[in-house]
């Protein structure tokens, strides 16, 4: 049998899995709260590490790691910045965010929780929040589709637009049928083969060379700079390198505003759970993190004598994986890059179909049975799904690149009035709505000059002048309101009681 026979027979057989799951949360969801939240009944671990999931995507398997591998440590900022943002969001939102939602009319989305926070009755907000959503996703689910298409096109030689399609077909399915539950589990069991993956490829390949120290030189001679975090920041200025790092870490502000991370937190039995699910998720995100890391410096001395290109950089880790592994293990180490593409897809179809279901459909006053509203939310994963696939046509789109614009989108957007949200009772719906469209702008239009996104990462400007926006425009709107006050008194109460970190 060869080789490649073994890789694709695990790679079935994950699939098989995934599929499985799927069809038992298909028989789990009878109504739209089912299929869009679970019905707020997540377990700790299994919030933890579908967010985990959901957040890495094939950036973490393949884009960080090519990144690293072609231009040394000085790109590990972006993954110190997203370890900061990922563990404040679990310590700052998580709690508050899970009691708020269920007090505010038991939102189940970030769109119907700020409108019915902040009781908008014009309906602007939610209608901005859910476009903000359809907008970036869609060329955030277009970066996993390409990440696939590449994976199989490296990996088996399949035409770039084959695995496209494979990959993309087999997240649809059971994305369409499971909902969220569906989307959380198999998250969750991929959370746990991206673990395993990381983990394992380097301490292999360690143990091939010999010794740690050995390869550090071997690292070294190939490139001298590999181990230097600060390499692309030396230029004359002090403060000219102090703003370079502090825009790629800036990576860590997008956290607060990702609504297929946060809605994990709205997922929750209780706030008290978010404790325990930040340990969890914080410990695995270090460890896939560190391994990523490991695994691309590895690859630095490896492939010393016959360097990957640039666009070969992003296929470090699967490489590597087919070098150090028996065929059928590879096939598994392979299966773990797409269950980190499939994770990440799966969500956030997941969140694109609430955007147009619950806070498009609902609000136009038009009537539906519950088995009517999931076949209308199952429609648009198809379409969030077939437009994705169009923007993915081209081979040459850099994964990076695409998450990088997306995750700037939401944290520009999004993150700065979560945080108003939760944590300042006089955030009023037209100070949100100034706020949010000002982020999204700044970062649409910042994000497409290259002058300006290559001095600082869009999602600065965007987060700075939106929270500026929306706290001026708040205080020249801000009029009393019982209820908003009593809602918010109230979240603090439950969490004050029940969170202590």
């Amino acid at each position: 049998m060869s080789d490649q026979t073994f890789q694709i027979i695990a790679i079935v057989i994950y699939m098989c899995g995934m599929l499985g799951i799927g069809y038992v949360a298909y028989r789990r969801t009878n109504n739209i709260d089912d299929y869009m939240l679970a019905d707020r009944g997540l377990k700790p671990w299994v919030a933890a590490l579908s967010a985990g999931a959901s957040d890495m995507s094939g950036w973490l398997l393949m884009g960080l790691p090519g990144a690293i591998y072609l231009g040394g440590m000085h790109e590990a900022w972006i993954a110190i910045g997203l370890l900061i943002g990922a563990w404040l969001n679990w310590k700052f939102v998580a709690p508050r965010l899970r009691s708020y939602t269920a007090i505010a009319q038991n939102a189940i989305t970030v769109p119907s929780f700020f409108e019915k926070r902040l009781k908008d009755k014009s309906h602007l907000l939610r209608i901005a929040s859910a476009l903000i959503i359809l907008v970036f996703f869609t060329f955030y689910v277009s970066s996993g589709m390409v990440a696939a298409g590449k994976f199989f096109e490296s990996t088996f030689g399949w035409q770039y637009m084959a695995g496209l399609v494979f990959v993309a077909g087999i997240t649809l399915l059971y994305t369409l049928f499971g909902g969220f539950l569906g989307a959380s589990l198999t998250d969750m069991v991929q959370g746990i083969l991206m673990f395993a993956a990381l983990v394992a490829v380097p301490i292999v390949a360690i143990t091939q060379v010999g010794d740690i120290s050995t390869l550090g030189e071997r690292i070294t001679n190939a490139n001298p700079a590999a181990f230097n975090l600060f390499s692309s920041f030396e230029t004359n200025s002090a403060g000219l390198a102090i703003v370079a790092i502090f825009s790629t870490a800036a990576w860590g502000f997008g956290y607060f505003g990702q609504p297929h991370i946060i809605v994990r937190f709205m997922a929750l039995r209780t706030p008290a759970e978010a404790k325990s699910a930040r340990r969890i998720g914080i410990g695995w995100m270090f460890l896939t993190t560190f391994g990523a890391v490991c695994t691309a410096l590895i690859g630095i001395a490896y492939f010393a004598a016959d360097p990957l290109g640039k666009d070969r950089s992003e296929t470090v880790f699967l490489l590597l994986s087919q070098i150090f592994f028996h065929p059928f293990v590879a096939g598994l180490v392979l299966a773990a890059v797409l269950a980190a593409i499939m994770s990440t897809m799966s969500s956030q179809l997941i969140v694109c179909s609430s955007a147009l279901i619950e806070d498009l459909y609902n609000i136009s006053g038009r009537k539906a049975s519950p088995k009517m509203l999931i076949t209308l939310s199952r429609t648009g994963v198809l379409t969030i799904a077939v437009i994705a696939l169009l923007l993915a046509l081209n081979p040459d789109s850099s994964i990076l690149d695409l998450v990088a614009f997306a995750w700037a989108g939401f944290g520009g957007a999004f993150g700065p009035i979560v945080l108003l949200s939760l944590y300042w009772r006089k955030l009023t719906a037209v100070g949100a709505f100034a706020g949010m469209v000002t982020g999204a702008v700044v970062v649409f239009v910042w994000g497409n000059i290259d002058v300006l996104s290559s001095a600082m990462y869009e999602i600065v400007p965007g987060f700075a002048l939106n929270l500026l926006v929306a706290w001026a425009v708040s205080r020249a709107t801000f009029k009393h309101n019982d209820t908003i006050q009593n809602e918010f008194t109230e979240m603090e109460q439950e969490v004050g009681a029940k969170v202590t970190a």
